[in-house]
């Protein structure tokens, strides 16, 4: 099976994950936070694991970013765990990720264009970002009336300020697996790497979201 068979076969499983989460919601069941949580708590796993296998000699000369890293993530599940409390809230920045991380994907390969920062990703562009931040803000546009049940504005200036964080979030962690000479952080998403990989939009939204709402 190819990669791209992979990476879009754990892509319906995981959507079918969030899907069945989403409906234990109705039944007073917090599946949302708590498996939130869970990835969280993965991806801290996922770095302190790395940390553990990376010779001596790397960890001496990036050793304070990387811990600084791994205890912004231990954070990240105190974030995951609050801001997973309200499920509608989480469903969306997840689906405004997504949105975003597959548009700059798609149409980064579709139409190419200047290396946002090539030394760090080489696959990441200009062109793909910008996309990434317009299907980010249609899908956050359209979560109103499908969801919500009512046209909210406001959402577009949510869905471009998801997107171009979780952008960013995806960027630190191409930067540390570059720094620690490995590919990805875990092998546990076939076709994607790990929770990490799959994850790294979270590193900004979910603290910034979760000091928002206080």
């Amino acid at each position: 099976m190819s990669e791209t068979m992979k990476r879009v076969l754990v892509s319906f499983v995981m959507l079918g994950i969030v899907c069945v989460a989403t409906v234990l919601e109705h039944f007073h069941i917090p599946a949302v936070r708590w498996l939130s949580v869970l990835v969280a708590s993965g991806m801290v796993y996922e770095m302190a694991n790395r940390l553990f296998n990376t010779e001596r000699e790397n960890i001496a000369q990036h050793g304070l970013l990387f811990f600084v890293f791994l205890a912004w993530l231990v954070m990240l599940i105190a974030a995951a765990y609050y801001v997973g409390a309200n499920a509608r809230n989480m469903v969306l920045l997840l689906a405004v990720i997504c949105a975003a991380d597959i548009g700059a994907w798609f149409f980064g390969k579709m139409f190419g264009g200047d290396k946002m920062w090539e030394r760090i990703s080489a696959h990441k562009t200009w062109t793909g970002q910008i996309a990434g931040i317009i299907c980010g803000a249609l899908v956050s546009l359209a979560f109103g009336p499908l969801v919500v049940g009512n046209y909210q504005p406001e959402l577009l200036w949510i869905g471009i300020s998801v997107a171009l964080l979780s952008q960013y979030g995806d960027l630190t962690a191409s930067f540390i697996k570059r720094n620690l000479g490995i590919k990805d952080f875990g092998t546990i998403l076939p076709g994607h790497g790990g929770l990490l990989d799959r994850f790294d939009g979270w590193i900004y939204v979910l603290p910034i979201v979760w000091w928002i709402l206080g």
